[in-house]
């Protein structure tokens, strides 16, 4: 991913953008930049950014976990449906066919 960066002529803000896609991928206000023109992290930001990332992993763990609960009940209530399909065609009788 080729990157560009840039400084706004209007606010002095520098950007960095996908030379590809043309979107923005990081600005920095003219109090975010160092002397030597480069951006600085923001603790604050990085915090909050590795607490969303490390989110994201519980969160699709809980996801997964629903999800296979859901399919085990999912199977025992086929296999319900399966048996109690059974039992109504074993009631029905062995000597009628299938239409009644």
């Amino acid at each position: 991913m080729k990157q560009i960066e840039t400084v706004c002529p209007c606010c002095e803000t520098t950007l960095v953008v996908d030379a590809m896609t043309g979107k923005v991928l990081r600005h920095a206000k003219p109090s975010e930049v160092d002397e030597t023109g480069k951006m600085q992290l923001d603790p604050d930001r990085w915090e909050s950014a590795t607490e969303r990332t490390s989110s994201r992993g519980r969160d699709a763990t809980d996801k997964f976990e629903e999800a296979l609960g859901e399919e085990k009940s999912k199977e025992s209530r086929l296999d319900d449906l399966f048996d109690k399909a059974k039992k109504k065609v074993d009631e029905r009788g062995k000597g009628e066919g299938p239409l009644g």
